[in-house]
This record gives C-alpha cells, sequence and structure tokens, in this order.
C-alpha cells in the first residue's frame, strides 16, 4: 500500500503546521510533492496617518549604582555653604526672637489754684533747700584814687552737734586760730546735729583779715557746754581787706559793670543750681531766691580797678512724685492715691508767702497755680509679670486690668510664638510718654 507525506508525519507535527497556515487548506495531490516552507505572514495594515506606529518598549532594568570612584571628590563647599545660611538663618531667628510689651500710662491734664504748705525733709510734700554761691569779677580802667579802710568777709560753715538746735544772735563773734574777730551781721539758727552757712566780717579794716581757710571758735558761748559743741571754719580765704589808698571808678561805672557780671552770673548759678539738684526732684517756677552783693574794690594791674561781685540762689526743690500726688488730690476727682509723677513744671507758678527763707526753715508757705500734665507710674516688674506664659488674647485681657495703663501693644517673635515666655526676666517693658528721669 503506498503512503504519502501525511503518513509519515506526526500528528502533533501536523497540527501545528496546519494550525500555521491561513484558513484551511487545500489537500495535496497524491503524488506531487508539498511545499514545506513556512506561510508568508497575512499584510499588516498600516496605522491611520494621525496615529504613530508603536514602538517596542524596552524591558525595565534598575539604574546603576552610582560609585565614587577614587578620583571623585565630595562636594565639601557645597555642604559647607549649605550650612552657613542654615546658620544664619538661625541665627536671625535667635536675634529677633523675643517678647516686647510697650505700654504707654494715663495721664491727666490738672489746673491748680491752692494754697499749700511744705515741710522740711518728711510728711506728705516734703522740700530741700539747695544753696549755690559764685563770684565773678572784671578789670576796668581807674578813673580815680580814693582813700579806703575795707574790713575782710567770706564764708563760714557753723555746725552744731548738741541735741538742740543752737541760736547766735546778731553780730555774734567768731575768733580764728591767730586771734581775729569776724562777726556776723544777721542772727541764725544751727539745726540740732547740723549745720549751715553764714557770711562773716572782719572787725576791723586792713590785708591782715584776708586769711586763709582756717578754724572759729564762738568766744560768746565760753564758760558753756556749747563752747565745745558748736564750732566753725572757713572753706575759703577771708578777701577784701584793705586800708590807704587805691584807684577807684566812678558809681556810675560800678553800676554799669555790676549789671554785666550779674547777667553772666545768673546763668552760672542757674547751670551751677541744676547740677546740685537731687534726683527725682523738681524747681517749680518761683520757688528761687536770688541776691547780688558787691565785693570790696581792689587794685589791678596797670592803674585798673578790679571789680568783683558774689550771686547767691537758694532753691527750694520737691519730689516730682510728692507734688504731683498734692496736686492730683486738689484738681483730678477721680484721684484715689495711685503713684504719678509730674510731666512738665513750666506751665506752674509758685509764689512764696514769705519774701525769704532761713535756712533752717522747717515749714514752706506757697501759693501754686498753672497747669501740668499727671503722668501714672507703671511699675515694669509687674507687667512682665502679669503677661507671662500668657498667650497674646490673655495677656491682652490682663493688661486690662491695670487702670495706670492707657494702651499697651503686645509683640511676640518669631512670628510663629504663641505664648510669652514663662520668665517675666525675659519679657521686656518700655514705657513711652512719660518724663526723662533727672
Amino acid at each position: 500500500m503506498l503512503r504519502d507525506l501525511n503518513d509519515i508525519i506526526p500528528p502533533s507535527r501536523r497540527r501545528s503546521m496546519e494550525g500555521g497556515m491561513e484558513g484551511p487548506q487545500a489537500p495535496t495531490p497524491a503524488g506531487q510533492p508539498i511545499d514545506m516552507r513556512p506561510a508568508a505572514p497575512a499584510p499588516v495594515s498600516p496605522p491611520p496617518p494621525h496615529e504613530a506606529p508603536l514602538q517596542p518598549v524596552p524591558p525595565m532594568s534598575k539604574p546603576p549604582r552610582r560609585r565614587f570612584r577614587s578620583g571623585s571628590r565630595f562636594p565639601f563647599a557645597t555642604a559647607l555653604i549649605a550650612l552657613v545660611v542654615i546658620a544664619a538663618c538661625a541665627g536671625v531667628l535667635y536675634a529677633f526672637a523675643g517678647a516686647k510689651v510697650t505700654i504707654t500710662p494715663v495721664t491727666n491734664l490738672a489746673t491748680i489754684q491752692s494754697d499749700m504748705t511744705a515741710t522740711a525733709g518728711q510728711g506728705d510734700l516734703p522740700f530741700q533747700q539747695i544753696t549755690v554761691d559764685k563770684t565773678m569779677s572784671t578789670n576796668v580802667p581807674a578813673e580815680s584814687t580814693v582813700t579806703a579802710a575795707d574790713p575782710a568777709s567770706g564764708k563760714i560753715t557753723i555746725t552744731n552737734t548738741q541735741t538742740a538746735p543752737q541760736a547766735l544772735i546778731k553780730n555774734t563773734r567768731f575768733q580764728s586760730a591767730n586771734g581775729l574777730i569776724f562777726r556776723i551781721r544777721d542772727s541764725v539758727s544751727i539745726p540740732a546735729g547740723g549745720s549751715l552757712v553764714a557770711t562773716v566780717y572782719a572787725d576791723e579794716a586792713g590785708d591782715k583779715y584776708n586769711l586763709a581757710p582756717t578754724t572759729f571758735t564762738i568766744p560768746g558761748l565760753k564758760g558753756s557746754k556749747s563752747f565745745d559743741q558748736v564750732s566753725a571754719k572757713s572753706v575759703a580765704a577771708m578777701t577784701g581787706g584793705f586800708s590807704g589808698s587805691r584807684p577807684s571808678v566812678s558809681q556810675a561805672t560800678k553800676d554799669k559793670q555790676y549789671a554785666d557780671i550779674q547777667a553772666k552770673l545768673a546763668a552760672d548759678l542757674a547751670k551751677d543750681l541744676t547740677a546740685k539738684m537731687p534726683a527725682g526732684y523738681v524747681l517749680v517756677p518761683g520757688a528761687s531766691f536770688t541776691s547780688y552783693s558787691p565785693g570790696t574794690d581792689a587794685a589791678g594791674a596797670s592803674g585798673t580797678v578790679t571789680l568783683s561781685e558774689t550771686g547767691n540762689i537758694t532753691a527750694v526743690v520737691f519730689p516730682a512724685d510728692a507734688l504731683a500726688r498734692a496736686i492730683a488730690f486738689k484738681s483730678v476727682g477721680t484721684y484715689g492715691g495711685q503713684p504719678v509723677t509730674l510731666k512738665d513744671v513750666s506751665g506752674l507758678a509758685l509764689k512764696p508767702t514769705l519774701p525769704t527763707l532761713a535756712p533752717d526753715a522747717q515749714t514752706f508757705d506757697f501759693n501754686l497755680a498753672g497747669n501740668t500734665t499727671i503722668v501714672w507710674q507703671i511699675d515694669p516688674a509687674k507687667i512682665a509679670a502679669a503677661v507671662a506664659g500668657k498667650t497674646r488674647a490673655s495677656a491682652e485681657i490682663a493688661l486690662k486690668s491695670f487702670p495706670e495703663v492707657d494702651k499697651g501693644t503686645l509683640l511676640l517673635r518669631p512670628f510663629w510664638a504663641s505664648n510669652f515666655p514663662g520668665d517675666p526676666a525675659k519679657i521686656k517693658v518700655i514705657l513711652t510718654n512719660v518724663p526723662a528721669s533727672k
């Protein structure tokens, strides 16, 4: 029996071959060879004109790990710059970090017209006396010659160590260590355990009384306990003692020169008085007493006459806080004794009841009139303690509990901070619109 090629091809192979053909194939006639070439692939239609042909996607693979070869370098410069920038930013944040409270105190414009009494160094309205002396001289051409007999004079400080005041009457004698006598021309009273300054004049004319600084006893107290407990000393030389002929000028020339000297003295006295003001005290316009006394004419060089004049200013000064309270009680109806001070006293005028004030005066009566601004005092420590540890909203509520606070501004840095520091010492409190300390 004859076999064809299909008889010798295994069935599995035959199915594979048959499945690879497109569509059914006609049986091969017997006796003809079979075409074993693979069938041509079916034609593929080209993509539409608007579509690009699909590209084969390469298989996914991991990126190669970067390895530093021995010749490569780590970017130290870049890292250093980054660290510097970070440190600078941190420094800026630290420099501007903090908590600050700015407070404007309550103020009141007060009008006053009232009689008042102050007490020396004590009471609700205490006062102090400040005294300044200054001498100035000038040389003018001599116009004539005169015969003169002038006593020397100068300042002495009288001290009383007794437990009671010591009164000294007019013309009380003071004896120098070499036996020369000087006298006071006005009565004085030296307070117990205190001292005062007085002017003494030589008993006689002559230059022998022009003494250097020395000590004095009081002959009138000899034989009593006061003799050893009341003494005096000069802190500057006694001057002006003269006897004989000397060059002179007319009274008109003296008057003109003294007027010029007084104008210069007034400015110097005011400057020196300000320098001696105790801290926290104020001088109200009208609360000072100024006097001028001409010195003894003296012969100057090259035919001139030396004219001199001494100026004295005694001022009554008050603690600003105490004076502010006294004014507030009389002019601010709602005032209840809170701590206050004065912004300025230039709008006030003080008129003493008496034209002069004794050095040992214990009371001072006066009339005070005018306008001033009363400023409520703020305690920064209390403000800091009140807002410590609080949020901004809670701190604002806390500030409203202070009647002396008119306005408060809160500042927290950096901007994202939500609470004030818990330590009050880390909170800065700034006061605005307050008088400068003196």
